[in-house]
């Protein structure tokens, strides 16, 4: 676990920095996550120390400051907490997130350990790490060797939302690796900051708290069992037997939680052990949460620091790294931070729970001035580079490299075809791929084929020419996938050609359908028209029984494809009006004043449904359908645009949460192609250039302007990565994000050309 000192302060040398730094206006928002003072806990001084830090080596730098408070303990935060979350409040979790969403933060810093947010495993802090966009920094002040199924549920996740993670160890960075299996390029090692005072000034404070002639030893931090200190008190007669003049101090208050459970019940037995031993005379309590500069002050009047916990495990302790900060000679256990810490002589470690080791080492450095001498300086010079302006520098490099700056580049004049090529044989298009290589294990879909099919009839001619006879592959895996004994068509089928069921989802029958409208209508070869203009006729009643929002709206957009060049068809006719009425039906269910949408839940291709309304309203000559679509779209573009502007599609992390604001990950292709179809409809409605602007916007999420500034489409060879997660591209390339890019391509200069 961790542990800082009762109080941390912000060293000389960064108030001298700051003195020389002019004021600078802040051009980067980092939002602060952790506990802060006067919380009495290891964390909550750390974060202030960051605080401090940056401030003063980083004016540019604007801090927000979410302060975790105890849910049984109101709390007064310095004024430069922009917020209270409260442990174990879902809805405090939820609430902060929205506010450093609103803040527009570049960079979100959470400060982390297990038992500060409240829930299993402190799984609390999910709620926000899962709805913040910004790149997120972690700071693992306790990474476990042996977690328990929560504790690695949470660290898992935590670990797939951070673009780095920070360790204080290097057995911190090793867990990371071996346990949890941590990219390198993922972790960040930055050590403790610690303050900066001059060496070896004890005689000058020793008398401010009546050490003057004594040999002193300090413990300091919140008291509470596991700190060791039993085995220094009964270490205490073989010291001053030896050593007469030699005092004990134990500094700190009863940890909180300690005191909440049992009182002073804990102080009270270590101190009856010290009678009971007979020296009492030789133990100073000072039980207090001490100031900044009394803590200092106190540290720099001992001669030596013992930290004798009991367990191997305490992976930092920011105690330890202020007592050799400030010169003091350590006696420690072995517990991790110490034995990276006091490597190659730095300190003296000694077995676990061995009172006789801690008084015959000790007794040692008491006797030889000159080793106590050694130790103090070793001490003090291995933590030069570990200082707060030291610190301060680590951290603003690691923020600059975590910034995002989304920026887009300029449409494509031209795509390529060379990606689509690649995933295609002579059966279809294959469903996946790892990074850029075909992934035959999972086959093809009717899905996919469809869209493939679409994408042919808007292909450049040179694009066309390439494609050889694929038109007619994805046709006839369509004809293939239609059941003529189930009265539906299948949709997935194994790389051998055997299908894997007997009937597909809805929402791939509403694809397929579309498909098959769209290529009836605009097909290049006469013949292919008719063919899917038959297909259609027979295989479309089903769309009149569909209760998929997505899968009527497909159908719908399918037969005002075929409308448009038969317009008496009564089939298409009445799955445009019949699923019309049913979207209406099902967003009157749903709508609420701050939801205007079909169902109470986001899903995938979301653009599709309100330009199926928009396509009926104008075919129909329905008023109500239209005002409808447009409602609806506005809406969704709405919760589609970032506070800084970029577009962001509602991602796969937002599926199935009821009445919920979308979370940021993950990014799909698919959502922006739907997104500028939309967008084209709604502009053929009204005629208002807005809506070229809003699928500009949405396009331009392909070429860099998004939460991660990535390219994600790339026009050279036509393919795209398979979307947006937290630490940035996912590296496949489907076939539903490469024809998403490529249908998304055409569209949107499809779009420029109509308006201009």
């Amino acid at each position: 676990m961790y542990e800082a000192p009762d109080r941390t302060s912000f060293d000389e040398g960064l108030e001298a920095c700051q003195s020389l730094r002019p004021t600078v206006a802040p051009t980067l928002r980092l939002a602060l996550i952790g506990g802060f003072l006067p919380r009495r806990c290891g964390i909550a001084t750390f974060t202030a120390d960051i605080h401090a830090s940056l401030a003063a080596a980083a004016p540019e730098i604007a801090v927000d400051v979410y302060a975790m408070a105890p849910a049984a303990t109101p709390t007064i935060f310095d004024p430069v907490v922009r917020a209270a979350i409260t442990e174990g409040d879902a809805d405090s979790f939820i609430d902060a997130a929205k506010q450093i969403e609103a803040s527009r933060a570049d960079i979100v810093w959470l400060q982390h350990e297990f038992g500060l947010f409240g829930g299993l495993a402190g799984d609390m802090v999910l709620e926000l790490v899962d709805r913040v966009s910004a790149p997120l920094i972690i700071t693992l002040h306790t990474v476990l060797a042996e977690p328990d199924a929560d504790q690695r549920r949470v660290m898992e996740r935590l670990i797939a939302r951070a673009t780095k993670l920070v360790v204080m160890s290097e057995r911190s960075r090793d867990l990371l690796r071996s346990v949890y299996h941590v990219d390198d390029d993922q972790i960040a090692l930055i050590a403790h900051g610690v303050p900066d005072r001059p060496f070896g000034r004890a005689s000058q404070f020793k008398p401010q708290f009546g050490f003057a002639g004594k040999q002193v030893a300090l413990t300091f931090g919140l008291l509470s069992p596991g700190k060791g200190i039993e085995a220094v008190i009964e270490a205490l007669p073989a010291i001053v037997e030896d050593h007469p003049d030699f005092l004990y101090c134990i500094a700190g208050a009863t940890h909180p939680n300690l005191l909440a459970h049992e009182g002073e019940a804990y102080r009270e037995r270590l101190q009856a052990l010290a009678v009971s031993l007979g020296v009492d005379a030789h133990v100073r309590w000072i039980n207090a949460f001490m100031d900044t500069d009394d803590l200092l002050d106190l540290i720099e009047a001992a001669d030596i620091y013992v930290t004798p916990y009991t367990g191997a495990q305490q992976s930092t302790s920011g105690t330890l790294s202020y007592a050799m900060a400030l010169g003091k000679a350590v006696i420690s256990t072995p517990y991790v931070h110490a034995v990276e810490l006091l490597a190659d002589d730095h300190g003296v470690l000694v077995p676990f729970n061995d009172s006789a080791a801690i008084a015959n080492e000790i007794r040692y450095l008491l006797g030889d001035s000159d080793r106590l001498r050694t130790l103090q300086r070793r001490a003090y010079d291995r933590s030069r580079d570990m200082i707060w302006p030291m610190f301060a520098e680590r951290t603003c490099a690691l923020i600059a490299e975590s910034r995002v700056l989304p920026k887009a580049a300029p449409i494509p004049d031209r795509i390529g075809i060379d990606g689509f090529l690649r995933i295609c044989d002579d059966t279809g298009i294959l469903q996946h791929s790892v990074h850029m290589i075909p992934d035959r294990a999972h086959g093809y879909c009717v899905d996919d084929n469809a869209r493939a099919l679409m994408l042919m009839h808007r292909l450049d001619e040179d694009a066309l020419a390439r494609c050889g006879q694929l038109t007619s592959v994805f046709a006839s895996f369509v004809q293939h996938a239609w059941n003529p004994d189930r009265g539906e068509f299948r949709n997935f089928m194994g790389f051998g050609r055997n299908w894997l069921e007997e009937v597909g989802s809805e929402d791939s029958c509403g694809r397929t359908l579309w498909a098959l409208g769209a290529t009836a209508r605009d097909a290049r070869d006469p013949g292919l028209r008719q063919w899917a203009h038959e297909l259609f006729e027979r295989t479309a009643a089903s769309a009149l029984d569909f209760l998929s929002p997505r899968a009527i709206a497909f159908a719908m957009l399918g037969a005002d494809f075929l409308l448009a060049t038969h317009p008496e068809h009564d089939l298409a006719s009445r799955i445009l009006g019949s699923g019309a009425d049913r979207l209406i039906t099902l967003y009157e269910v749903a709508a609420r004043p701050d939801w205007r949408w079909f169902e109470p839940v986001l899903a995938y291709d979301n653009g599709r449904l309100p330009e199926a309304m928009l396509r009926a309203g104008v075919r129909l000559e329905r008023a109500d359908v239209t005002a409808c679509g447009i409602e609806t779209l506005r809406w969704i573009n709405d919760i589609q645009i970032t506070a800084q502007g970029h577009y962001r599609p509602v991602g796969s992390d937002s599926f199935g949460h009821a009445y919920e604001q979308p979370r940021p990950f993950d990014q799909q292709p698919l959502e922006i192609w739907a997104a500028i179809d939309a967008s084209s409809a709604a502009y053929d409605v009204t005629g208002d250039d807005i809506w070229l602007t809003h699928a500009r916007r949405a396009y331009e999420w392909f070429t860099g302007a998004n939460d991660r500034g990535v390219i994600v489409g790339d026009a050279l060879t036509g393919t795209s990565k398979d979307g947006i997660n937290p630490r940035g591209l996912n590296l496949n390339e489907g076939a539903e994000s490469v024809l998403a890019y490529q249908h998304a391509t055409y569209a949107i200069r499809d779009f420029i050309r109509k308006v201009d």
